[in-house]
């Protein structure tokens, strides 16, 4: 008899869909096993997606290729059931080894995994490469879990030790499946590629130089790509030219090149608390594609016409050769057009230093006409905050700066989308295969949810108000918000009404933009750090060039589906991540504040207690019910709050609370607070 394997189990048979599992199981499906959290997982098929049945996953990890079959479970819905591994997605993974007895351990950072995997005796990597206990090590998988084994690996590589590396930040990277290196063929692509604007030039007749026309970058601070440029003047008859200058990757970057795969696999750049992990490499993203100021570079422009009150009236689109005057920040834009500096914090020459200014007013006159268009149209501007931990050299947090939409922030915005709309059109009239970005109108039972907790907020007044709002009418949705805007629920209404809608997605096909109230929308203006972009841009100049049928179009066209797929769940893991990023270090921030009191309001309503989000950083964290008295507390979830049944004291959203810091969970981005006032818990 062979050697058991560790975790080996004798004899028995285990039905992983408890006593609840059918005898008989429909025929099997193939898909692709996506798991989201230990033991939650779904699998997508031509038939649909199905949730995994508890304890269906079987020998099974994320990203695999499986055949399942699918039943009814006790409530009904359809789940899945794994029946056996096509093929295996993951070779290797990052983890931290463990000596377990004569055997080696390496615990997955990515928490998806599920499992530990083990480094038998006889193996001697970990010894030839140093490898000590708790370090983090890449690991390669030699053998696969069975339902009768467990899983061995030998160590690869040692990346380096716990005191070297942030293995919460690590944790994140791995459980969202974010790529951290680009292969050798993508970097050697990369060094080998220089601007070459003036050859471009020379060699594509219809691409227009641009250089003589003024335009600036609009950026946060720390930005360190810039994908777009702007520009804007009026125009003798009242009205306005806009220019929207993008970044021209598809320039450098081949169809179906390693870069071009690499981008396809990512899909997108991350950007979490103390790195971006960058979809394309520095030398593009930051170099040879960023719109730097006084640099030649290569660029797709969207000459954009509006009369004078800001209805779009002309676009056209053109590749082009740009030189940027000037790479100014937020900051700096909305403290000039606040009245608080002059022209001279944009430019060291007073002349362009005017014109400079004249333009950004332009802008800013341009993004107030937008937004009232677009509201007056049914587009839903959801007021959101974001806070983002501030980091030392050493990724160690100091604060929080709360990002919020400003004067400075919006006339980009606003650019934006006016270009972003007008590709789409231009691309949607002809029926142009490309990723279009569409968001279907949220469900009436999605917007019901949200009744009860607006109408305790006083946001909702009367049965018309309320039937338009579960109906999902844009007014109604924006009345809301109006209400809100200025009170203690500004926040917590946007969040509600957000989170009630639909997810935006990538499809091949043009079917509108519910929240933006547009008929056509597609993202054209971050190819640098988005792939849907750059499938733009190739749509875009096979329109503008007659080429519509070239084999390059064939091969995106066959190839789309899965693509805007990806991109579609790849952006909802960089998300995830970057928010997980950003618990984290706030929940490192706060490890340093136990017992430090503070104000904050009730933002969220749970059986297990209500979430607070603090006044002062817009942090979040648990208050849970056991800090709130001794008394038995009565869920309501409709209105979404827990009321006291002896004292009756009512705990619900927009509720206000003094807190104090009880504890924090970093490796999880934890935070629970406590009553500041034992009296209030007493009541």
């Amino acid at each position: 008899m062979g050697r058991r394997r560790p975790g080996a189990r004798r004899g028995g048979s285990h039905r992983p869909g408890g006593r609840g599992a059918p005898r008989h199981r429909s025929p099997t499906l193939t898909g692709t096993l996506r798991v989201t959290k230990p033991g939650m997982a779904t699998v997508e098929t031509p038939e649909g997606s199905f949730r995994v049945a508890r304890r269906g996953l079987r020998e099974a990890m994320n990203g695999d290729e499986v055949t399942v079959s699918v039943f009814p479970d006790r409530r009904g819905e359809r789940v899945a059931l794994v029946q056996g591994v096509i093929t295996r997605s993951q070779a290797t993974f990052l983890g931290r080894f463990e000596q377990a007895g004569p055997l080696g351990a390496v615990v997955p950072l990515d928490a998806r995994l599920g499992r530990d995997f083990f480094v038998v005796p006889e193996d001697g990597s970990p010894a030839r490469l140093g490898v000590g206990e708790g370090d983090v090590v890449v690991a390669r998988i030699a053998e696969y879990p069975t339902r009768n084994s467990a899983a061995v690996v030998t160590i690869e590589r040692r990346v380096g030790s716990s005191g070297e590396l942030d293995l919460n930040m690590e944790s994140v990277i791995a459980s969202f499946g974010l790529a951290t290196e680009f292969p050798p063929a993508a970097l050697a692509q990369a060094e080998g590629i220089h601007a070459g604007v003036e050859e471009a030039l020379r060699r594509d007749p219809t691409r227009r130089d641009l250089r003589s026309l003024r335009c600036v970058t609009i950026d946060p601070t720390d930005a360190r790509d810039f994908d777009d440029a702007v520009f804007a003047t009026r125009l003798s008859g009242g009205g306005f030219e806009l220019w929207v200058h993008i970044a021209d990757v598809t320039h450098y970057v081949g169809w179906d090149s390693p870069i071009d795969n690499e981008a396809k696999r990512r899909t997108c750049s991350a950007y979490l608390a103390d790195r971006v992990l960058p979809m394309l490499p520095e030398r593009l993203c930051n170099d040879v594609c960023s719109l730097r100021p006084n640099e030649d570079r290569l660029a797709m422009s969207v000459r954009i016409e509006l009369d004078a009150a800001g209805n779009l009236t002309s676009a056209e689109a053109m590749a082009s050769a740009i030189r940027s005057a000037a790479r100014l920040d937020y900051d700096t834009v909305d403290v000039l057009l606040a009245g608080h500096a002059d022209a001279s914090v944009l430019h060291g020459d007073p002349a362009d230093a005017q014109a400079l200014e004249e333009a950004l007013r332009t802008l800013d006159r341009i993004r107030g006409l937008r937004e009232r268009i677009r509201r007056g149209r049914g587009s839903i501007d959801f007021d959101t905050v974001e806070p983002r931990v501030t980091l030392d050299e050493k990724g160690h947090p100091t604060g929080v700066a709360v990002r919020t939409r400003t004067r400075a922030t919006g006339l980009v915005e606003e650019a934006m989308l006016l270009a972003n709309e007008s590709v789409a059109r231009m691309l949607a009239d002809r029926e142009v295969l490309c990723a279009y970005r569409v968001h279907e109108r949220p469900s009436p039972d999605d917007l019901r949810a949200t009744v009860r907790p607006l109408m305790e907020l006083g946001l909702i007044e009367g049965n018309a108000q309320r039937d338009a709002l579960i109906a999902g009418e844009p007014e109604a949705i924006a009345a809301v918000l109006d209400a809100a805007r200025g009170t203690s629920g500004e926040y917590l209404a946007s969040a509600l009404l957000l989170r009630a809608q639909k997810r935006a997605v990538y499809l091949p096909t043009n079917q509108g933009h519910y929240a933006l109230g547009a008929q056509a929308y597609c993202h054209f203006t971050s190819p640098i750090r988005r792939y849907p972009d750059e499938l733009a841009h190739r749509a875009l100049k096979a329109l503008l060039a007659g080429a519509l049928g070239s084999k390059e179009q064939r091969q995106i066209a066959g190839q789309l589906p899965q693509l805007c797929a990806t991109c579609s769940r790849m952006e909802r893991a960089a998300d995830g991540a970057a928010r997980a990023s950003q618990h984290i270090k706030m929940a490192e921030l706060y490890a340093g504040r136990v017992g430090e009191a503070f104000s904050g309001v009730v933002c969220g309503c749970e059986r297990f207690g209500l979430f607070v989000m603090l006044d002062e950083t817009c942090a979040e964290g648990l208050l849970p019910t056991r800090a709130l008295g001794g008394e038995w507390l009565a869920y309501d979830e409709d209105r979404m709050t827990l009321t006291g049944e002896e004292s009756g004291r009512v705990w619900g959203l927009g509720t206000r609370v003094r807190v104090v810091v009880a504890e924090t969970d970093i490796p999880r981005g934890r935070i629970d607070f406590a009553l500041a006032d034992a009296r209030d818990a007493a009541r």
